[in-house]
């Protein structure tokens, strides 16, 4: 099977490209779900998509409320009470639900980017008594590798070059607002 070459909107070519989409009904309400992966071996992520997206806007409070969130399997599905990513997930669907319109970005950046079985290992060292910047430095990464090219990539894809953002990272939204989007 080809696969499909598109535009963006400013005429460049897309690096992401949108596989798959679908609604899908949660107890946070109705979303449109959207496969994309981009160039990259790790490049996949899926969009949960409610509302208008698209600027421009009237008002701030128009914009997409977006979470640019990292897969956390202990957190996330496990439970983990060792971070609140599950809680933040959780808390960003239900604004996402309450505003005229959110884009949740889900992103498989375990460990802040480290992977899951470094993650596993930076625990370890937790149970000895580093925090987590200590454990990923003792490890050989950064306090946090992830890059935010891709997530921008798919909000231009989705259209949504002016957004609000759920985040307290200034990194991210430095990487953001690099990479062409607008963050309120």
């Amino acid at each position: 099977m080809a696969k499909k070459k598109s535009l963006a909107t400013d005429g460049s070519k897309n690096i992401v490209e949108d596989i798959a989409h679908a609604e899908l009904p949660t107890r946070y309400g109705r979303f449109t779900i959207h496969g994309f992966r981009g160039l990259g071996p790790l490049d996949e992520a899926v969009a949960l998509v409610r509302g208008k997206v698209r600027g421009p806007f009237k008002s701030r409070k128009s914009m997409p409320l977006v979470r640019v969130h990292s897969q956390c399997l202990t957190g996330d599905v496990l439970t983990s009470q060792r971070c609140d990513c599950r809680a933040q997930l959780e808390l960003s669907l239900k604004k996402i639900s309450e505003a005229p319109s959110g884009i949740l970005l889900y992103l498989p950046q375990e460990g802040r980017g480290i992977g899951l079985m470094n993650k596993l290992r930076a625990y370890q060292l937790q149970d000895q008594g580093m925090d987590t910047v200590e454990a990923n430095e003792s490890l050989g990464f950064a306090a946090d590798i992830r890059d935010y090219d891709f997530p921008a990539q798919i909000l231009k894809q989705l259209c949504a070059k002016q957004i609000r953002l759920l985040s307290t990272n200034p990194e991210k939204v430095r990487q953001l607002g690099q990479a062409g989007i607008d963050v309120a």
